[in-house]
């Protein structure tokens, strides 16, 4: 970060105006000293350089001009001979200019040598008669310095690989974005405009690349298409979980509200729809960028310098409504945001665990990788460093991580020669957030087998709140849904004229299944003797008392009668065949009886709800296995008249 040029000017002009004379008589090398403190004002620092080393030959002990060259060096990236000439300046004369020791311990930080940067803040802190701001900038680097110092003597586990030529080219690869699944990478790639051009950064522009995963390989990347990519800068994006929506960063664009906006598309039938500006709910006048959106689109985190942040950029979230509009931004708080910047979110398909980028918290320089948890819908954990050698003195951001929670993809220069490039590692267990799982398939009708959009919803059955919601793709039929492994979940899949579809998903604490769900899913028409097997409606062992978690599934049957006010159905339990059979049909009796109270309670017409309950006489499956009575002990709903 270019702190010094401004701090170069002030001390280096204020230095020379309080005082009568320079530290040496040497006329020709004040001549020199001169010239190039005006290269220096002009930036043209190859010319300050060889000038002010002129001065140096002449006169080895001309104080100024070694804090001169210490600031052009610091300004033209050549830290270590920055650190050298400010080094050689406190040797002739430590308190000529004291705050030569916070730049000096600036530098050194910079470069990582951070027992050197601690050694030379405390004697700064020492000093008298220097600034608070300085002083507090100084405290704060220590800390950061006895972090760092700390994490390279304990480092965490980190083997980067490189991604192969088939993600990486010869050109800049980064801000990687992954599915759910990992079937689909986006990413973004730095092309040259003219191939015959020098690559330098003015002749190079940003497009939207992909890959697909299959037959156990990433396959060759390609360009995202006309449709995303134009001539100016695409990049920074995200995608849900299920492949079908992505948030890009584009900037100056006619139809941008400030300098960076967020754009949105969405994938039909292979093919990603004209991006369209999310419009002034998320862009504003300033700078919106680095989108993060959650696994199923409903809410979007992102980086913007806007007014009523904490610091110089910072990390907000939007939600959509049920209307598809975005709600007002907010900020996600002094918990996540420093007063400096912090970036790159990414929030993991748990919907609990946030990875961004900061230079605002104790790290070990430049920008390093953070990880907090959500502790409520508005407040997040502490930020807790990712540890070296993850995190070092150059920068690291644009960090990933997979659904199942045990590999991380992010760009580095690691590699020389090879520009950035885009690398995975296994994360290791402390930094890793909660592993989901998803259901993947299709949904089509089951007399016509036509594919069909459907809605989904998956309710947390304790909390009853919706945690995801999503439809399958328009034409195919095909959905992806993610869904954590933390807690008992209802999945509901719905659309009108049809019965809807239930899952139950009741996960332990300790989750060990690697596949996902992979599972078809035929809706039936609302027609009469079509029936839904409630798999959310629970009791009591032994008793027809409903469980509190059942209240999800019975709201959405209240939902759905009210929505087909016409329809009759019976509400129909059963048992397995534990137990004797006029025990069975009495238990399963009250169970359907209990269902259909409190649909009426609800609400609905007592003619439109029947019960009966069949105790063991119609099995649908082998009542010799656990996982067959478990099965066969089910409520249902069917349709006896519309």
């Amino acid at each position: 970060m270019r702190y010094c040029l401004v701090f170069g000017l002030l001390f280096i002009t204020g230095m020379l105006h309080g005082q009568h004379e320079y530290t040496t008589g040497n006329k020709r090398a004040i001549s020199h000293f001169e010239t190039g403190r005006q290269y220096y004002i002009l930036l043209d620092y190859i010319r300050a350089e060889s000038t002010l080393k002129k001065a140096i030959v002449l006169e080895p002990e001309f104080i100024e001009a070694w804090l001169m060259m210490a600031q052009v060096y610091t300004d033209a990236g050549k830290l270590e001979e920055s650190v050298g000439s400010y080094r050689r300046a406190i040797e002739l004369d430590s308190l000529f200019f004291p705050n030569a020791f916070y730049f000096l311990g600036m530098n050194e930080f910079e470069l990582g040598w951070y027992k050197d940067a601690y050694n030379h803040f405390q004697m700064f802190l020492a000093l008298d008669d220097i600034k608070e701001r300085l002083k507090e900038s100084a405290r704060e680097r220590i800390v950061s310095c006895e972090f760092a110092i700390d994490a390279m003597e304990n480092p965490v586990p980190f083997d980067p690989v490189n991604m192969g030529p088939n993600i990486n080219t010869e050109n800049d690869e980064y801000w990687p974005s992954l599915s759910a699944d990992e079937s689909i990478m986006v990413f973004t790639m730095l092309l040259p405009i003219d191939a015959k051009n020098p690559l330098t950064r003015a002749n190079r522009h940003e497009d939207l690349y992909y890959s697909s995963y299959e037959d156990g390989a990433w396959q060759p990347a390609q360009n995202a298409g006309k449709q995303l990519n134009t001539y100016d800068n695409e990049g920074a994006q995200s995608i849900s979980g299920n492949g079908r929506f992505m948030v890009f960063t584009a900037c100056g664009r006619d139809d941008g509200y400030g300098l960076c906006d967020l754009y949105f598309s969405a994938r039909e039938e292979g093919r990603w729809s004209i991006p369209v500006n999310m419009g002034p709910s998320i862009n504003s006048n300033y700078s919106e960028k680095q989108p993060s959106l959650s696994a199923d689109g409903r809410v979007i985190y992102f980086t913007s310098d806007r007014p009523g942040g904490f610091g110089k950029y910072d990390l907000w979230m939007s939600s959509r409504t049920p209307d598809g509009k975005w709600s007002p931004p907010k900020n996600l708080g002094d918990s996540i945001n420093s007063a400096a910047f912090d970036q790159s979110p990414f929030i993991h398909p748990d919907n609990k665990t946030l990875y961004f980028s900061s230079v605002g918290w104790p790290g070990m320089g430049g920008f390093d990788i953070y990880m907090s948890h959500r502790i409520n819908d508005s407040i997040w954990g502490k930020p807790v460093n990712l540890g070296y050698p993850i995190n070092t003195h150059h920068h690291e951001e644009g960090l990933i991580v997979n659904a199942r929670a045990d590999m991380a993809y992010f760009s580095s220069t690691r590699l020389r020669g090879k520009g950035r490039d885009i690398f995975s590692f296994e994360l290791y267990e402390e930094a890793r957030p909660n592993r989901v799982s998803y259901m993947k398939g299709k949904v089509f009708d089951s007399q016509t087998q036509r594919p069909l959009e459907a809605n989904f919803e998956l309710i947390d059955l304790e909390s009853h709140k919706t945690v995801i919601e999503s439809t399958s793709e328009p034409g195919n039929g095909e959905f992806l849904v993610v869904i954590p492994v933390d807690a008992d979940y209802a999945l509901n899949v719905s659309r009108p004229s049809y019965l809807f579809h239930s899952e139950n998903f009741a996960f332990d604490k300790i989750y060990s299944r690697t596949e996902p769900f992979l599972k078809d899913i035929a809706l039936n028409p609302i027609e009469i003797g079509e029936r839904i097997i409630l798999r959310n409606v629970f009791y009591q062992i032994d008793s027809f008392v409903i469980d509190e978690k059942s209240i999800v599934e019975l709201d959405k049957v209240v939902l759905f009668m009210q929505a087909n006010p016409s329809l009759v159905v019976e509400i129909g339990g059963h048992t397995d065949n534990t137990g004797s059979q006029e025990h069975n049909r009495w238990l399963s009796g009250k169970r359907a009886g209990e269902v259909a109270a409190y649909l009426i309670g609800k609400g609905i017409e007592q003619e439109q709800i029947s019960f009966r309950g069949y105790g063991m006489d119609v099995p649908v499956s082998s009542n010799e296995t656990e996982e067959g009575r478990a099965l066969n002990r089910r409520t249902e709903l069917k349709v006896l008249s519309k």
